[in-house]
């Protein structure tokens, strides 16, 4: 039998304290929401020597507490793993076709990046994928699948999808092709 690791040893002895599913979710948590209470201003800002600064005491207790709060809760630990998790992967594969994309392109100071109807495509590409990840995340995709797979919820998902493409195929029909043959 393969002997383990040091390595393995050392993460097996992190998740036993608890590193992975009490300190580094509560991290995450504590510096998300601080980061939108300062920049929000929620608890509102005070003037020092002219300037306005976000009142950090502040933001920074609630943070705390809401963190707390959902290392308290192991349902919500689950959740944020299992999203964060999932995010890192559609981050990767963001990066891994960025990277396919630039092996195509000429070398330049500015690195590759998408622009246009690309940029707008990928980042409705990304959206979808991380609503996805949160349906999956709180069990709703399952029950989502079950009931189009089966019962009367195929008829109902069909019928609303054939209602979109027809709206959309009567827009395409409708618009006005003189306003782009005009801007031309």
């Amino acid at each position: 039998m393969a002997e383990a690791s040091t390595f393995r040893g050392v993460i097996d002895f992190f998740n036993k304290v608890g590193l992975f599913d009490v300190v580094l979710p509560f991290l995450l948590v504590f510096t998300i929401v601080f980061a939108i209470l300062e920049k929000t201003r929620v608890f509102g800002s005070e003037d020092i020597g002219g300037k306005s600064y976000p009142k950090k005491n502040l933001n920074a207790m609630a943070a705390f507490v809401i963190a707390f709060f959902v290392v308290g809760s192991s349902k919500l630990v689950e959740f944020v793993t299992q999203v964060s998790s999932n995010v890192i992967i559609l981050l990767m594969l963001s990066v891994l076709f960025l990277l396919l994309i630039g092996s195509f392109m000429k070398e330049n100071k500015e690195g590759v990046f998408l622009e246009g109807g690309w940029k707008t495509f990928f980042m409705f590409l990304m959206f979808i994928g991380i609503v996805v990840i949160f349906l999956q995340a709180m069990g709703w995709l399952d029950k989502f699948w079950e009931y189009i797979s089966k019962g009367t919820g195929g008829n109902a998902v069909g019928s609303i999808i054939l209602i979109v493409i027809l709206v959309l195929f009567m827009v395409y029909v409708v618009k006005d092709n003189n306003k782009a043959a005009a801007s031309k």
